[in-house]
Order: C-alpha cells, then sequence, then structure tokens
C-alpha cells in the first residue's frame, strides 16, 4: 500500500522516546535527508536540484530538536511548530497552531501536512494532520515496544488502530531502518529516506537514511 510521508512517535523496549519521519514518494524519488547544523532537511539529490522549480513543497527541515522536545514533519511547518514549542508552548497546542497556521499544501494534490512530537521524560507523544477536510492532533501515552503513526494518504487519521506493537530498536539510526523496512512499515510502499531521533540520557541523537534507488 502506499500512503506517502509517514510520521511516528514511539518508545523503544528500553524505554527510550522517539520521533520519527520517513519520505516515501511516487513522484519525486530522487531526494535525500542530510544532517544541517541544527536540523535534519530532504533534499533533492545532487543532479536532480532542479526538482524544487517543479514542487516547491520537496524541499524542507524535516526533524528539529529544542530543549526536551523532537520535531518531525513533512513540511516547512517544522520551523513554526519548533519555534513555538522554544517559546513556551504546550505540543497540543504547538501542533494546533502550526498546522492550521500553515494549512494544508496546496499543490495538484491538496497533500495534507502531518507532524509528530515527543517530549524527553513525558511518557507521551502527539500525532497531527491538516488536510483539505480536517484537521486532527491526538496524544498518544506511550508504552515499551510501541509505535503510533499517521500517513499523508490512506492511514491518516491519528488513532490506536495505526500502531506497531513490536517496535524495538537501539539508537536513531536503527529507528531510521526501521522505518524504511520494518514492522508494520515494511508493508508501506516506495520508501526514499529517514529521519528519526532517539531519547538519550542528554537529549535526543538524530540519524537519517537513505534507500539506494534503482
Amino acid at each position: 500500500m502506499y500512503v506517502g510521508r509517514i510520521v511516528a512517535v514511539g518508545m523503544t523496549k528500553a524505554g527510550r522516546l522517539a520521533a520519527m519521519y520517513r519520505v516515501s514518494s511516487r513522484s519525486f524519488p530522487n531526494r535525500e535527508a542530510k544532517v544541517l547544523d541544527k536540523a535534519i532537511a530532504v533534499l533533492p539529490k545532487a543532479g536532480f536540484e532542479d526538482d524544487i522549480h517543479k514542487n516547491p513543497y520537496i524541499a524542507y527541515n524535516c526533524l528539529r530538536l529544542t530543549g526536551p522536545y523532537a520535531v518531525a514533519t513533512n513540511g516547512s511547518h517544522t520551523d513554526p511548530i519548533t519555534e513555538k514549542l522554544a517559546a513556551g508552548m504546550n505540543m497540543r497546542d504547538a501542533l494546533v497552531a502550526g498546522l492550521f497556521g500553515m494549512d494544508y499544501e496546496h499543490d495538484s494534490l491538496n497533500t495534507p501536512r502531518i507532524a509528530a512530537i515527543v517530549q524527553k521524560g513525558a511518557g507521551k507523544g502527539y500525532l497531527g494532520i491538516v488536510r483539505h477536510d480536517a484537521l486532527h492532533v491526538a496524544e498518544f501515552a506511550l508504552t515499551p515496544g510501541q509505535a503510533f503513526y499517521v500517513c499523508t494518504y490512506e492511514h491518516n487519521v491519528p488513532c490506536p488502530h495505526y500502531t506497531d506493537a513490536a517496535f524495538d530498536v537501539a539508537s536513531a539510526a536503527d529507528a531510521c531502518q526501521y522505518m524504511i523496512g520494518k514492522g508494520v512499515f515494511a508493508q508501506l510502499e516506495r520508501p526514499i529516506t529517514a529521519a528519526c531521533a532517539v531519547e538519550t540520557a542528554d537529549g535526543f541523537e538524530t540519524a537519517v537514511a537513505d534507500v539506494p534507488q534503482a
């Protein structure tokens, strides 16, 4: 099944929180996740830079950290959500404000915006989506070995039905591989790249992974 982009929140079996993002794409597969100074960005690969002129929504910061929070999204709403958290707004309100303010992407597909937030030590995470016909934001109590996710298409409502009950990774790099092709995510088609943050003693570690394209 093709579900487009995916964000997820989870807790490893060792009790570490995770915020995760995966690009799945049919139209623009020649992209990669790159670690920048204070963010992880999705960008066209070398030789495909002109793709940004075909669709301005395909390049953006997809993951950022601020204070005790890790934020993962499928678009430019990463930054305003992160900034609202940094200013003291709680996770629910930051998601609602960021998604409502940016709205869905006004491209040919009315692509929804999705987002995930976890807070270090909180034991919970939030998922949100704004579509052309709805805005949903939900809190999830996180327990060891479980992840919840929402996608731009098909599985496009944050709810307990879209879950992985065997989520077990040891690092942010492991989380990227999990998002690309393990657990429930192995059934979801056309993975391109992933960016993940996993809780550590000092905050969060981050990693990226790309899927080699034929």
